[in-house]
């Protein structure tokens, strides 16, 4: 992926480029507060087996070379309860007296 440019020539290009980026953002990058996930596979589910594949791999590998591990059989990352980029505050969860 390219890096963000300071500014894009036409509204066009800002389009083009944040359609891409947006796509790799969801479907390729893994992200550290999702268990190096990707967020599409937490979406979809995907992320169950793509786990269960880790956890097997790692366990081949402490079962091969169980001196490479000193804290022991290593673990996949837990997938949190909530990850947020930017967590609402307690003022923007409470009603503001509105009705539906």
């Amino acid at each position: 992926m390219d890096s963000f440019p300071d500014r894009f020539g036409s509204l066009d290009d800002a389009r083009g480029f944040l359609a891409a980026f947006v796509t790799y953002y969801n479907t390729m990058h893994r992200h550290s507060e999702i268990g190096l996930h990707t967020p599409a596979s937490v979406h979809d589910g995907t992320w169950r087996a793509i786990g269960a594949r880790r956890q097997q791999t790692l366990d081949h590998a402490h079962a091969t070379h169980p001196d490479r591990f000193r804290r022991g059989r290593p673990r996949t990352p837990q997938l949190p309860k909530e990850a947020w980029i930017n967590r609402p505050t307690i003022e923007t969860k409470i009603d503001t007296g509105k009705t539906a």
